[in-house]
């Protein structure tokens, strides 16, 4: 993790809440090149359209639908797989690797939002709306990013009915997604946040039924913007974790020794 200079004016934690609005700045990215699509082996296999489009399980015939009209390419590290506002004619997904979804600002700096790790949709309204991308999404590592056009896949729909429920169970997930996060924000000071953050991403120990561990996908600084905090105060808080036995931070490992502890920071 980064290590920044912790400032002992900085205001109380608890009192600390996250902006009920976000500067967006005016620039638009141009002279982007062209996607360049890479070969039908980088496609999602049948498990992977089932998780992408929730419901029972995929079967071979849809996934093959789907692969026929689906378009796989990669994107390099810290590359915009897409900038907001250009007006989008498919549903985007990331394969694998990992993309950061938010506000890419005039001086080249990048505001995180939302981090996406593959298999997961990055995009899947602006395509089926035909409007613009609300958000910019960049590269955080090498990554496989996969577009649906809307038309061909609408046709894949009228084929499989099962696959156009099941793709509005994935809306319907985004929607909820989106709802939660957004109260968190608004309601939620800056310790639960954290605290919420940490518990979504909790890969219990299979050993011991109250620990678990959190890998950290991203430079502190980009888990501080999603939250809405100072890495500051992120930094602060897993100390302030810590010091109470329910974290012990290793670099970009953090272990989880109290997950009942974690899950009533949740709630606080």
């Amino acid at each position: 993790m980064d290590h920044q200079t912790y400032s002992p004016h900085e205001s109380s934690l608890s009192l600390e809440r996250a902006p009920l609005t976000r500067l967006r700045a005016s620039a638009r990215m141009i002279d982007r090149p062209a996607p360049n699509y890479s070969a039908a082996s980088l496609l999602p296999d049948v498990k992977q359209w089932s998780a992408l489009f929730g419901g029972s399980p995929a079967s071979a015939a849809e996934a093959t639908a789907l692969g026929e009209v689906a378009r796989a390419r990669r994107v390099s590290p810290g590359a915009l797989v897409y900038p907001r506002g250009d007006r989008a004619r498919a549903l985007v997904l990331v394969l694998d690797g990992d993309v950061a979804l938010g506000v890419r600002n005039s001086d080249g700096t990048f505001h995180t939002e939302r981090h996406m790790h593959g298999p997961a949709w990055l995009d899947i309204s602006a395509g089926w709306l035909a409007e613009g991308h609300a958000l910019d999404a960049r590269a955080m590592s090498g990554t496989t990013v996969v577009d649906l056009p809307r038309e061909p896949l609408q046709q894949v729909l009228d084929r499989y009915p099962g696959l156009a429920r099941r793709l509005i169970t994935a809306l319907a997930q985004e929607v909820r997604a989106l709802a939660v996060n957004t109260h968190d924000l608004m309601h939620k000071d800056a310790p639960a946040r954290l605290a919420a953050w940490l518990n979504e991403r909790c890969v219990p120990n299979p050993q011991i039924d109250s620990q678990g561990t959190v890998q950290l996908p991203m430079r502190k600084r980009d888990i501080a913007s999603q939250l809405a905090i100072t890495p500051e105060t992120l930094s602060r808080l897993m100390r302030s974790f810590a010091s109470k036995g329910v974290i012990n931070v290793a670099g970009y490992t953090v272990h989880v020794l109290d997950m009942a502890a974690l899950g009533r920071l949740c709630a606080a």
